[in-house]
């Protein structure tokens, strides 16, 4: 299968249609348990379920090392709980979810939650929070009567050492239940990851090449597990929920075979206008999607295409350094007889989205804009090849990550923004590799990619910025102020500075 250019991932993805979200628990399953990840083709072990009880969720995250089985090998990981992923957590709008995060590695850690509309100040999502090894931490979010559903996810923020602690396992899927959910007959949280193994079991570091490109893991895994295996019966639906917790790869899903048909209800944020195609979309790293899929007798294959996201200098940083250009099977489905549908092909699917005019997800393309901003996200050459200057801040000091020529400095302000208005970022990529553009705490709407507009309302909060592209997107600053982040979601470019601060009030 030929890879999906960089222009069509960002249209498709980023454009008109949704995201995945994928949550699980695998690679820390006793090695005994039915499913661990060394075992390809076992069946599926979803991630233990946590949920809210009278609008309210209390949480202990342990964040560990651990070993337990991986590909066949003892591998010895980070996870949250023991799990990789760490628990779903499942919330209602208007819920209070409380989490003591309680570091047991040997380095500072903190916590992000991915998309959620919460506050960043106080206990809320402040990711400049340092929680040092043997140290706890007490977060409390509160979410707002009218906070979209949909999947989101929590992972570690602390600048420098995200993609490292993403990658060898600190993850785990938040799904906002909504009032109206279609009707199936089972649901799964699936959370898509990547890792590379060493042969004693150790996480493999990335390279400096793989770090400018952003790193890609040998194994992709499906709940921490290597293709495991599904099963259902013919004619019932099913709701997938997907994440892409990879750190810098690019998923687009595909089924393939008789057995399923899938459709795609929901993105990053809320649920779409109208249901759209699974080959329409494209997940940057960070992206979701909320996906319904027809069952019927017959065997199937949930598979990645590959994704074109660029090339280092014309590919002069060496052939294995890049975007893959086969297939890769990530889940085998199993479709035996009988069943009767609870929604089905036939089935009607609710739609529209939550809000009124003023809120998160109102629509923002007729409305009088405060004012206009223009951002651009670049790769310098810094200290390389006689660039000189005073950049280098790369990695060897070879390359510089900027916004706008700088790269992050946490006591540096970049933006500031008044509350209660509504803003319009274009935002420019002149580099050689696609750049997901995330920002904290407040949706987007995205306008247009280089001069495309979506048909329908489209909000994410990861939106993929192709290479010699722009992007524009609306925001309303509304509900909460403070100071927190916005960067590239491929996060070995966060952290090589590729990120700025943002504060509203």
């Amino acid at each position: 299968m030929r890879p999906v250019s960089r222009r069509t991932a960002l249209t498709l993805g980023g454009l008109g249609v949704v995201s995945t979200v994928v949550g699980g628990t695998g690679l820390w399953r006793e090695l005994t348990t039915p499913g661990a990840p060394g075992d390809p083709g076992g069946e599926l072990v979803e991630p233990e379920v946590l949920a809210s009880s009278d609008g309210r969720l209390d949480v202990q995250l342990q964040a560990r090392f651990g070993t337990h089985e991986v590909a066949g090998r003892s591998a010895r990981t980070m996870g949250y709980n023991g799990g990789v992923p760490g628990p779903t957590l499942r919330l209602r709008p208007g819920d209070l979810l409380r989490i003591e995060l309680d570091n047991q590695l040997d380095h500072v850690t903190n916590l992000h939650v991915h998309g959620l509309h919460v506050t960043p100040e106080g206990k809320g999502d402040d990711v400049f929070v340092e929680v040092g090894p043997a140290e706890s931490h007490q977060y409390e979010y509160q979410l707002p009567e009218d906070h979209p559903p949909g999947v989101y996810w929590y992972h570690p923020h602390h600048h420098g050492s995200v993609a490292d602690q993403l990658f060898a396992g600190l993850y785990g899927a938040i799904v906002v239940e909504e009032d109206d959910p279609p009707a199936v007959d089972r649901e799964r949280v699936l959370v898509v990851s990547d890792i590379t193994l060493a042969e004693d079991g150790s996480v493999v570091g990335p390279s400096m090449p793989e770090r400018m490109m952003g790193r890609e893991g040998e194994l992709v895994l499906v709940d921490g597990q290597l293709e495991p295996r599904l099963r259902g019966r013919a004619g019932e639906r099913e709701r997938w929920r997907v994440v892409n917790a990879c750190s810098s790869r690019f998923v687009s899903l595909r089924l393939r075979g008789e057995g399923a048909d899938g459709q795609v209800v929901g993105r990053d944020v809320g649920r779409l206008p109208a249901p759209v195609g699974l080959d329409e979309v494209v997940l940057a790293p960070g992206n979701r999607m909320d996906l319904l899929v027809d069952l019927a007798e017959g065997d199937a294959e949930l598979v990645a295409a590959p994704v074109d996201r660029g090339q280092m200098m014309g590919g002069m940083m060496g052939g294995a350094v890049g975007p893959e250009d086969t297939e890769r099977v990530l889940a085998h489905l199993e479709v035996g007889r009988g069943g009767s549908s609870a929604g089905g092909s036939d089935g009607g699917v609710a739609g529209g989205l939550p809000g009124g005019p003023d809120g998160p997800l109102a629509d923002l393309r007729e409305v009088d804009v405060d004012r206009r901003r223009e951002l651009t996200m670049e790769m310098g050459m810094g200290g390389m090849m006689g660039g000189g200057g005073g950049g280098g801040r790369g990695p060897g000091g070879m390359m510089d990550f900027t916004i706008d020529g700088r790269s992050f400095d946490p006591d540096r302000t970049d933006q500031r923004v008044r509350l209660g208005t509504v803003e319009e970022w274009t935002i420019g990529n002149v580099g050689p590799l696609d750049h997901p553009f995330h920002l904290h705490v407040w949706p987007m709407q995205v306008m247009d990619v280089d001069g495309r507009q979506p048909e329908e309302p489209l909000w994410l909060d990861v939106v993929n910025v192709p290479a010699g592209g722009t992007v524009t997107v609306r925001i309303r600053f509304a509900d909460f102020g403070g100071r927190t982040v916005y960067h590239c979601h491929i996060l070995d470019h966060e952290d090589l500075g590729m990120m700025g601060t943002i504060v509203a009030g």
